[in-house]
């Protein structure tokens, strides 16, 4: 039985547009990227057998061209078109983001460092540049590390932050393992950074650290 005689209510397209697209599963959406099945499976069926592959949606787009395109029904079309809706995602975020004062929406800020930091396999340590109305002035990726640690220096966080004439700041860094507990040393440089950047009237605002979940503000720790 193929997709179409599925009753209306079922199907992943007519169930996205009737009850939105929180409504359905890993799967169903997968489906819908998909379009199409395989000799003997469904859309759906093959987005199931897809993500057991993989262990998940995550690892699925998270995948490179290599292993992504080795497995059944995909190749390096579908990967280009993944790879073309993951960029559109990132930049809507992008936007959003620049709209407004960041302060007034933390989880729009959450979203969009979630996007460009998760899925890095060594750390990186990224700021958000902002303007006096804490509205971003640039997003940069500063250093980039080992698996388990980035050598920040606080030199060049204050040189940009100088270079784009930035009022406040927000710090970010992922943890591969996907623990978002603050070490120590996340501590030390965050209280290290905002000495120095209040030495120049620049504002710490927080310090994000994207793993698995929501990223953890280190301001609502008070640890900023």
């Amino acid at each position: 039985m193929s997709i179409k005689d599925w009753a209306e209510g079922e199907r992943p397209r007519e169930k996205l547009l009737e009850k939105g697209a929180s409504s359905l599963s890993d799967a169903e959406l997968l489906a819908i990227f998909l379009r199409t099945g395989v000799s003997g499976k469904t859309a759906v069926d093959l987005a199931r057998h897809l993500l057991a592959e993989f262990g998940s949606l995550r690892a699925l787009l998270e995948a490179d061209q290599a292993a992504f395109s080795a497995h059944l029904g995909l190749g390096p079309a579908k990967f280009a078109q993944l790879q073309a809706v993951l960029e559109m995602a990132k930049r809507y975020l992008a936007q959003q983001l620049a709209r407004d004062d960041v302060l007034a929406n933390p989880k729009c800020v959450r979203d969009y460092l979630t996007a460009r930091l998760r899925h890095e396999p060594n750390e990186v340590f990224a700021c958000l540049f902002l303007d006096s109305k804490h509205r971003v002035l640039a997003f940069e990726r500063l250093f980039v590390g080992t698996v388990n640690a980035a050598s920040v220096h606080p030199r060049q966080v204050i040189r940009r932050a100088l270079a784009h004439n930035a009022a406040a700041l927000i710090l970010a860094h992922n943890h591969p393992s996907g623990s978002t507990e603050p070490s120590e040393a996340d501590r030390s440089l965050t209280r290290r950074l905002k000495e120095l950047l209040g030495w120049l009237d620049i504002r710490l605002l927080d310090h994000f650290i994207v793993g698995e979940g929501e990223p953890l503000s280190m301001a609502e720790r008070g640890s900023v």
